[in-house]
C-alpha cells in the first residue's frame, strides 16, 4: 500500500518543525528517518499517525489520510511509541489483543485471541502471554508493543526510535525481527532512528533530515556521506563500506 506525503508542514506554538516535506513510501520496505536531536523525526511519525495534524496532504493509496476516522486509520497503519510509561497490571496476551481493537471494538472473539496467539509465537513470545508486562525487560517489553501493533493487521508500520534504551543485544534483536516480518508481511516500516550503522545495515530508504525537511533521501550509500554527515551532524566521520553497506566511524565533532 502506498503512502504519498505532499507538502507537509507543521509548527508547535508558531515554531516551525516540518517544512516542505514530499516522499513516498511503498510496500515491503524500510525506511529510516535520520537527523539531530529536534530535528523533527519524531513529529514527522506522529503526523502520519494523526497524532498531530499537519498543512498538505497525506494519501494512503488514493484516500485523504486527514478525512479517514482514526478507527479506520488505525486498521491501516500501527504505531509504536519510545516507551510505554505507567502501564496498569496487564499480562502481554492482553496487551497484545488491545491491538484488534479497531477491528472489533472491545469485544474479541476466539479468532482474535488465535491471532494473538499466531503473533506471540512468530514474535517469540508463547512463554510470556501471561506475565505481566511490567515485569518484562525493556527489550521484551518492544518486543510486546510490535506485537500489538501487529494484531491491527497493518500495512504500514511506524516506529518511533524502536531501539532506544536497548542494549546491543536487543537492538540487534528488535532490528532483525523487524526486518523479518518486511519480508514475510510485505509491509511498510517507517522509523525513526539516532543510530546511522543501525539505519545503514537495515534501511532500503534513508531519510536525512535537516532543519525540518529532507535533506537527502535514497539508498545508505548516496545519503551517508561524510560530506553528508558534517553537514547534518556537525561531526567529521569517516564512512567505510563493510558488507556492502556504509559504516560510519565518528572522529570528532566540528567547532564551525
Amino acid at each position: 500500500m502506498r503512502l504519498r506525503i505532499r507538502e507537509m508542514e507543521f509548527d508547535y506554538a508558531s515554531r516551525p518543525v516540518l517544512r516542505n516535506i514530499h516522499m513516498d513510501f511503498c510496500s515491503g520496505e524500510i525506511t529510516a528517518i535520520c537527523g539531530p536531536n529536534g530535528v523533527g523525526k519524531s513529529t514527522f511519525i506522529k503526523c502520519i499517525n494523526r497524532l498531530l495534524k499537519p498543512r498538505g496532504t497525506i494519501r494512503l493509496e488514493k484516500h485523504d489520510l486527514s478525512k479517514m476516522s482514526m478507527r479506520r486509520v488505525a486498521k491501516h497503519i500501527g504505531y509504536v511509541p519510545q516507551r510505554i510509561n505507567n502501564v496498569f497490571s496487564i499480562t502481554v496476551f492482553e496487551m497484545v489483543l488491545m491491538g484488534r481493537r479497531p477491528h472489533l471494538g472491545w469485544n474479541s472473539g476466539e479468532s482474535d485471541r488465535e491471532k494473538v496467539t499466531s503473533i506471540l509465537k512468530l514474535m517469540d513470545l508463547e512463554d510470556y502471554a501471561l506475565t505481566d508486562f511490567n515485569r518484562l525487560s525493556g527489550g521484551q517489553q518492544q518486543k510486546v508493543i510490535i506485537s500489538r501493533a501487529l494484531a491491527q493487521e497493518p500495512d504500514i508500520l511506524l516506529l518511533d526510535e524502536p531501539t532506544s534504551n536497548l542494549d546491543l543485544r536487543h537492538q540487534l534483536e528488535v532490528m532483525e525481527l523487524i526486518k523479518d516480518l518486511v519480508a514475510e508481511k510485505g509491509i511498510s516500516v517507517i522509523m525513526a532512528v539516532h543510530d546511522l550503522n543501525l539505519a545503514s545495515r537495515y534501511a532500503d530508504k534513508i531519510l536525512m533530515m535537516k532543519d525540518g525537511t529532507i535533506y537527502r533521501a535514497g539508498n545508505s550509500s548516496d545519503v551517508l556521506t561524510e560530506e553528508g554527515i558534517l553537514s547534518v551532524y556537525g561531526v567529521v566521520a569517516v564512512v567505510r563500506e563493510e558488507s556492502g553497506k556504509p559504516y560510519i566511524v565518528p572522529i570528532s565533532y566540528s567547532r564551525r
